[in-house]
């Protein structure tokens, strides 16, 4: 039974319980943002480079603009890693006692969630555009179509996923601002 309460101070140093983590809305939400970057960033290196058939030298599938599949495959992958190590950090947020270095965590999470929203925004709008001005003739066979079309809909949906991460962390600090105020008060001398 999980503990009502400012995310288990009292329960800190105790023993690790992976069902109480998996079980809170920040995890789930972070495992959907990690798996989102993944299909971004697999559709990119796999088919995101094309060329024509008398051509040698691929292209970004994206316009012929390089800075377009290197802006998604980029994003994809550090995406990936802060999710992980947020995860990690997840895991380990219970067992931190001191409500300072909670605090500084989930701050840390508010900004980075925050920050990922807007560079998937900026990703969407990006890839996006050059999706819609690329030219027929430069990818005659119509191949990586899909995975091109996968990547502008999972960084859609990666803005959403990162967006709900930050108000989910909000509601998070607000706890541990409460637990800092409640300790303060309440604290003997």
């Amino acid at each position: 039974m999980m503990q009502r309460g400012a995310y288990g101070a009292s329960r800190a140093g105790g023993a690790f319980e992976p069902l109480a983590v998996i079980q809170q809305p920040h995890t789930g939400l972070r495992i959907v943002s990690w798996l989102f970057s993944l299909v971004i960033f697999g559709c990119i290196a796999n088919e995101g480079y094309i060329n024509r058939p008398d051509e040698v030298e691929q292209f970004c599938i994206f316009n012929r603009n390089q800075n377009a599949c290197n802006y998604a495959v980029s994003m994809g992958s550090l995406a990936f890693l802060c999710c992980m190590a947020f995860l990690a950090l997840d895991a380990y947020f219970p067992q931190i006692s001191s409500i300072n270095e909670r605090k500084k965590a989930v701050l840390a999470d508010v900004g980075t969630s925050a920050f990922w929203s807007f560079v998937w925004f900026v990703g969407f709008c990006f890839l996006a555009n050059q999706w819609q001005v690329a030219k027929p003739e430069d990818n005659p066979l119509r191949s990586g179509a899909d995975a091109a079309r996968a990547a502008i809909t999972f960084s859609f949906f990666s803005i959403f996923t990162w967006g709900a991460l930050t108000l989910v962390s909000l509601e998070r600090l607000k706890r541990v601002c409460f637990e800092e105020e409640y300790e303060e008060l309440f604290t003997q001398p």
